[in-house]
């Protein structure tokens, strides 16, 4: 396991590492109950329940995001059913403009909703 930020994104490409770090402090700014927690593949994020996570792939940046219902977005990947009541979406950001309004505010519904889940 990655003990911190700096040890899983030391490797990384520059520019994806950026988003990284973008992505990282808007989900952090959502609300200071946010945990974070360094996973070999990934860094997650909850509040009682993981509500996003995000990767470097290659030079882009790959953010799940879960929500309660399903939602489009130009980045849009793939999504899939987690529970009964949690769908998974999975972005693809490949430059810093498509880390846009949106995102931030499929990160923001993720994070409201995170405590209202339960799992079936």
């Amino acid at each position: 396991m990655h003990a911190t930020i700096d040890d899983y994104l030391a490797d990384k490409d520059d520019a994806a590492v950026d988003m990284f770090c973008r992505l990282r402090t808007l989900v952090l700014g959502l609300g200071g109950d946010v945990e974070e927690q360094v996973r070999p593949a990934e860094v997650r994020w909850g509040r009682g329940r993981v509500f996003a996570a995000a990767f470097v792939y290659s030079s882009r940046l790959e953010i799940a995001v879960d929500l309660p219902r399903r939602v489009h977005h130009p980045q849009l990947r793939e999504a899939f059913p987690t529970t009964a009541k949690v769908t998974t979406h999975r972005l693809s950001i490949a430059t810093p403009d498509q880390l846009d309004d949106g995102v931030v505010a499929l990160l923001a519904e993720a994070y409201e909703t995170a405590g209202e889940r339960t799992r079936s």
